[in-house]
């Protein structure tokens, strides 16, 4: 009898997904670059977990300043994302963020983390 040889832990993998950390101050100009470096990381051994459908999370706690030049960034990390067949969830959204996202109807396309002992909403 004989197996095929395994590459990766599927249950590893499933349990350590890809994440992209957004930090300081975003301006229009650093969002193609956030863009290349989440590319990067789908397109790295992480990428191509046993679980494609996968959401890529995003922390965006460490951004200083939650502005339109943030909901430009999301809103073109989640298009990479959705390219990549995953979907983006943010980590640690500030209501100044996550006032910006319901305001221009990004909250429905992206999936936010909800807060330790909070029931998420229907």
């Amino acid at each position: 009898m004989s197996f095929g040889h395994r590459t990766g832990l599927p249950v590893v993998a499933a349990m350590n997904p890809i994440v992209l950390v957004v930090t300081g101050r975003v301006t229009r100009d650093v969002v193609p670059a956030l863009c290349t470096e989440l590319e990067t990381l789908l397109n790295g051994p992480r990428g191509a977990a046993p679980d494609q459908g996968a959401p890529v999370e995003c922390d965006v706690g460490g951004v200083e300043r939650a502005d339109l030049a943030l909901v430009e960034a999301v809103a073109r990390l989640a298009l990479v994302a959705r390219r990549a067949g995953r979907q983006l969830r943010l980590r640690r959204v500030g209501p100044e963020l996550q006032g910006l996202l319901d305001l221009v109807g990004l909250a429905d396309v992206v999936a936010l983390e909800e807060p330790e002992g909070r029931v998420p909403r229907p």
